[in-house]
């Protein structure tokens, strides 16, 4: 997505399907990974166990230096900052929306492999 705009209709998109709304944003020179729990509706809900291995994952990639330390982890809306390359965003973001849909295993294995 480029540009407000097309953040805000990506999210009313989410928002009318009713699924986690999950997305990267360039920043600069790095990359932005952004994830709202709120669009998928009532009924989804991330239980404490995702939740955890969310944060933990966030935390060794703030450690590791891939995301900066001002990433907000939850718990319905994230912000991931200062990604390397548009390449690891994506992979950031597809197993992060994995694990908000209830399996943590892609994001604890793409914060293994590191980028």
């Amino acid at each position: 997505m480029t540009g407000g705009t097309a953040f805000d209709d990506v999210y009313r998109q989410a928002q009318a399907r009713r699924v986690v709304f999950v997305a990267i944003e360039r920043q600069g020179q790095r990359w932005t990974v952004k994830a709202d729990t709120l669009t998928a509706g009532p009924g989804h809900t991330v239980d404490a166990r995702v939740g955890d291995a969310a944060r933990d994952a966030v935390r060794r990639l703030v450690l590791d230096g891939e995301v900066r330390s001002d990433a907000y982890v939850g718990p319905v809306y994230f912000v991931l900052h200062g990604v390397q390359s548009e390449a690891r965003a994506r992979e950031i973001a597809a197993a992060l929306h994995a694990t908000l849909y209830g399996d943590p295993e892609p994001l604890t294995r793409a914060v293994l492999a590191g980028p």
